[in-house]
């Protein structure tokens, strides 16, 4: 299904068509519908700013 498709990546898009280092840490789960779902924490980062984001995310990560 092409709907759920583009809704399943509306959030990580931006980050791509900018050009823009980003990643997603997980931060823990949620229970939905009587299932454990992961949650992420997403993080993007200025241009060629990859150090700062890896760096941030290794600290947040631990």
């Amino acid at each position: 299904d092409h709907l759920q498709t583009y809704l399943a990546d509306i959030y990580t898009i931006p980050a791509n068509l900018a050009g823009l280092p980003a990643i997603s840490i997980p931060c823990g789960a949620v229970k939905e519908g009587g299932k454990e779902l992961p949650v992420g924490f997403q993080m993007m980062a200025p241009h060629f700013r990859e150090d700062l984001l890896l760096k941030t995310g290794f600290a947040l990560g631990k």
